[in-house]
């Protein structure tokens, strides 16, 4: 049986700490632009924290919702690409070769996510952060546009792993970083074409809901939502 990646994000639980969007930095070689570029909105962060507010004054309660790719089944970014560049894996993934990236950046124009960047300059580190590169990871230069895959390098890895052992995959791998450094564990990552995984169980929950889902995209992300809100102390 091929495998359906997906991710829940129990909105409960995430408390807006950014630790997802450092640790897919670091993976990801994902480089910090300054702030002047982002001054121009030219930030280069594949996930972001999104901020919002529940509840009436004097007794409002923050809340938080990490937004990343939704790699979606009717991904609208992948028609619109003249290169073929952003594609459909056979795992349900948002694929995007980046030597067949011209940078038009037709597919950021078309995600109503926008969660895509643009590389508008090469990519510099500082010394010594340019030695904590993952060499897993190609470092993307000028013109190319980029976005999360759930660390498809983590995802390969532990097929080819699990090949050479002649089994199959365990649930709880592979494992994207942004799941493995979230502190209130509230990014859940596994295939759902396994009924029995947990992200397939949390997937189903009446608490559950698509971002967007009005659109037709079909994301593969799932957030569940919180039951009520009564106040400060529910």
């Amino acid at each position: 049986m091929s495998h359906c990646w997906g991710m829940a994000v129990d909105l409960d639980r995430c408390t807006g700490c950014g630790a997802c969007v450092i640790a897919c930095q670091a993976e990801n070689n994902v480089p910090t632009v300054g702030e002047e570029a982002a001054q121009k909105s030219r930030t280069m962060h594949w996930i972001r924290i999104e901020r919002y507010y529940e509840g009436e004054f004097p007794n409002p309660r923050v809340r938080f919702r990490p937004v990343l790719c939704q790699q979606c089944d009717n991904a609208p970014c992948e028609p619109v690409c003249p290169t073929y560049a952003s594609y459909h894996t056979s795992e349900g993934l948002n694929g995007q070769v980046y030597n067949r990236c011209i940078g038009t950046r037709y597919c950021a124009n078309a995600c109503p996510y926008t969660v895509r960047t643009f590389n508008f300059f090469n990519p510099v580190w500082d010394k010594p952060l340019h030695l904590q590169l993952n060499p897993e990871v190609s470092v993307r230069q000028i013109g190319v546009m980029e976005k999360c895959t759930f660390c498809i390098q983590r995802i390969k890895a532990s097929e080819i792993q699990a090949k050479a052992e002649n089994r199959a995959l365990r649930e709880g791998e592979p494992v994207p970083a942004c799941v493995q450094s979230c502190p209130p564990k509230a990014l859940v990552f596994g295939d759902l074409n396994d009924p029995d995984s947990e992200v397939s169980r949390l997937a189903r929950s009446p608490r559950g809901a698509k971002l967007l889902s009005e659109l037709g995209t079909q994301p593969k992300i799932t957030y569940l939502q919180r039951d009520s809100w009564d106040g400060p102390n529910s």
